[in-house]
């Protein structure tokens, strides 16, 4: 009777011990799903999943640099990174094409060492697809630095690389490329030159595959080598949202210098030359809008690019015009008919400064906002007239 007891007891723990395994093993289960980078399942809403994947990246939650200090010319902040900066730069060298093409040739690794975010870290942001087009002549540290901030595998990127690259710069692009299945280069390439057609027509390659692709992308940022965003993949696609399916860039009335870009033929060489002929009138008499050759487009509005005859009159119309990519897509976006665009009334009109697809600081503009400048002088290096370009959303 008492071994029956005992029996019964033994049972009885090994009944709970049973039951609590179970319990334990269904826990440790919740939590693998909970960050799980091969199924992109990780939602960083998860106070869990977010400190695995900062220790994963290796990674402060915090970084030591304020950025917004420094736009807005703090000094203090300005002279710190400036010593940062050449703490670096002593201490590394930059990668090189080579560099790159020996990387890659172990996509795990590489992705791994320059830390590729490979999962979504949002449900909202894994179900609003962004398709990016990207046109690039050199510098592939800067590309693949740019290309690394940007990447989410949800996400979308086309790029371009100019016709007149180097042989390495262009092997180790597409070498870049191969590790990522929503990264490609464009079906055709341009040899870019600055201030002409070239410049819209590397972008509309790009454009043309990305409608092409399989991924239901909702907008369209384009970028250049130089750039670099101001804001994470997240905070972009909320203020993709906040647009309702309107596309945002500069377009406003052009200053009266301008127009002498529209109004004459120019002959391209090396760069683009100013004739005596004068050009017709535009297509319909379209009234021209000033802008820049970086936008933020619908997809609907893309589409049109290639459908709507009197979009493809006017791009047949500018196709001889010095920098058009800076009144193009300006003008497009005022027309009615289009997709994602506003009225040509002055009240629609949207400064550089206010849209949200670049932050762009010219350094004539720059200066004591007490007397009258937009924006702080520049503390960094100019590039042209421009002394900081970057997207930002």
């Amino acid at each position: 009777m008492r071994l029956l007891q005992r029996w019964k007891l033994n049972l009885n723990q090994f009944f709970i011990f049973g039951i609590i395994l179970f319990f334990l093993t269904m826990v440790l289960k919740f939590i693998s799903l909970d960050y799980d980078p091969d199924n992109q399942n990780c939602d960083l809403s998860s106070e869990y999943c977010k400190n695995i994947y900062y220790q994963d990246l290796k990674l402060l939650a915090s970084g030591r640099k304020n950025c917004s200090r420094i736009i807005i010319g703090d000094p203090d902040e300005v002279r710190k990174t400036q010593i940062d900066n050449l703490i670096v730069r002593n201490r590394r060298v930059l990668a090189t094409d080579r560099d790159y093409l020996q990387l890659t040739k172990d996509c795990a690794n590489f992705k791994k060492l320059k830390k590729y975010v490979m999962f979504s870290l949002s449900k909202e942001e894994r179900n609003y697809p962004i398709a990016y087009s990207m046109v690039i002549h050199d510098d592939i540290e800067m590309f693949e630095r740019l290309l690394r901030s940007i990447y989410m595998p949800q996400n979308i990127y086309c790029i371009h690389v100019d016709l007149k690259s180097s042989r390495t710069f262009l092997e180790a692009v597409k070498a870049i490329a191969s590790c990522f299945p929503n990264v490609f280069l464009s079906s055709k390439r341009e040899s870019v030159v600055y201030a002409t057609w070239s410049r819209v027509q590397a972008d509309l390659y790009c454009m043309e595959d990305l409608l092409n692709s399989n991924v239901d992308w909702k907008y369209l940022i384009n970028t250049c080598g130089t750039d670099f965003p101001l804001k994470t993949n997240a905070e972009i696609v909320r203020a993709l949202k906040l647009l309702n399916g309107k596309n945002n860039l500069e377009s406003e009335k052009p200053p009266a210098y301008k127009k002498r870009r529209w109004e004459y033929h120019f002959d391209i060489k090396d760069h683009p030359v100013q004739t005596h002929i004068k050009k017709n009138l535009p297509p319909s008499n379209i009234p021209i809008f000033a802008g820049n050759a970086y936008v933020v487009l619908t997809r609907d509005f893309v589409k049109a690019l290639f459908e709507n005859p009197t979009a493809k009159n006017l791009m047949e119309w500018a196709n001889d015009t010095y920098s058009p990519d800076e009144y193009l897509w300006a003008t497009l976006h005022r027309l009615l008919e289009m997709p994602g665009s506003v009225p040509n009334h002055i009240k629609y009109d949207l400064s550089d400064l206010n849209s949200l697809a670049r932050l762009v600081k010219w350094d004539e503009l720059g200066g004591d906002m007490e007397h009258g400048a937009p924006y702080p002088g520049c503390t960094g290096k100019n590039r042209r007239q421009e002394s900081l370009h970057s997207y930002y959303l």
